[in-house]
């Protein structure tokens, strides 16, 4: 049975974006704050915005939430992510782009406590669901411990976008 996505006025399904951003061995993530999944750790991300791609979504969410720039953004996999005690849904793009440079840091305030490099051997815990879902191999394609290795193998590189609308400064 559907439920209503607070704030909305029919139940709908929401496109977020996840960019898993690698720097060696180690991935970089948020503590998620003020919205589902609060207080869970979760890769940068957030709502894909009308006429925006995947990769400029992730490159706008990186740079907004941590400050932080990547290259080399691929598409990794797709999650189908319920949150039954939030009645929301979401449909969950994952893309993996490569460290390019700033220092992490809590950029906004709204929606994040902290920012931090874990191996990926040692995440921390609670994680987000979506990203829990990435992990267990739930996903299309299902990534399962590939994820861990190297994702980039089978997909060819999509190279950052020169410029992002609405980022010109």
């Amino acid at each position: 049975m559907p439920r209503r996505d607070p704030g909305a006025g029919d139940p709908c399904v929401r496109v977020g974006v996840g960019l898993i951003i690698r720097r060696g061995d180690q991935v970089l993530l948020i503590r998620r704050q003020n919205a589902h999944g609060a207080g869970s750790w979760s890769p940068p991300g957030g709502h894909l915005d009308v006429g925006e791609t995947f990769e400029q979504c992730a490159v706008r969410e990186a740079r907004e939430e941590t400050g932080v720039d990547v290259d080399t953004v691929r598409f990794v996999a797709v999650t189908n992510d319920v949150f039954e005690p939030e009645g929301r849904h979401y449909v969950t793009v994952w893309l993996e782009g490569e460290y390019l440079a700033g220092e992490p840091a809590v950029r906004s305030t709204r929606e994040l406590s902290d920012v931090r490099w874990f191996p990926w051997d040692r995440l921390p815990e609670p994680l987000f669901l979506p990203l829990e879902n990435l992990l267990a191999g739930r996903g299309y394609p299902a990534a399962r411990s590939t994820l861990r290795r190297n994702l980039s193998s089978a997909n060819p590189p999509i190279r950052r976008p020169r410029s992002i609308p609405g980022s010109e400064s």
